[in-house]
């Protein structure tokens, strides 16, 4: 069975940083690209981060660019998420996904598209 675990996430306080993990089960994710996602309360899912398959390419959202850092370990199947300068607006469910890394960037589900059960990350002032 094809399978996303998320961890890591949490309460921390403003300004504070978080490592989430994503671990890929069931099959070789080697040459998939993986994201991550978040989804507040009330709010529409959005995009975070992707890398592309080797770790070479990574895209950001605007509003995470340069405070959180993607990262991956083809060895371990896990993908990571590293938040630093966290701000309440990072409050969010946190999902990762595995599918293209064009759809992923374009958060466009492909049909292949695989996603986590995902880890709430709060943030307080």
């Amino acid at each position: 069975q094809v399978q996303l675990v998320e961890s890591g996430g949490g309460l921390v306080q403003a300004g504070g940083s978080l490592r989430l993990s994503c671990v890929a089960s069931g099959r070789t994710f080697t040459y998939d690209a993986m994201g991550w996602f978040r989804q507040a309360p009330g709010k529409e899912r959005e995009f975070v981060a992707a890398t592309s398959w080797t770790g070479s390419s990574t895209y950001y959202a605007d509003s995470v660019k340069g405070r959180f850092t993607i990262s991956r370990d083809n060895a371990k199947s896990t993908v990571y998420l590293l938040m630093n300068s966290l701000k309440p607006e990072d409050t969010a469910v946190y999902y990762c996904a595995v599918d293209s890394f064009a759809l992923l960037i374009m958060d466009s589900d492909g049909p292949n598209r695989i996603w986590g059960q995902g880890t709430q990350v709060t943030v307080s002032s």
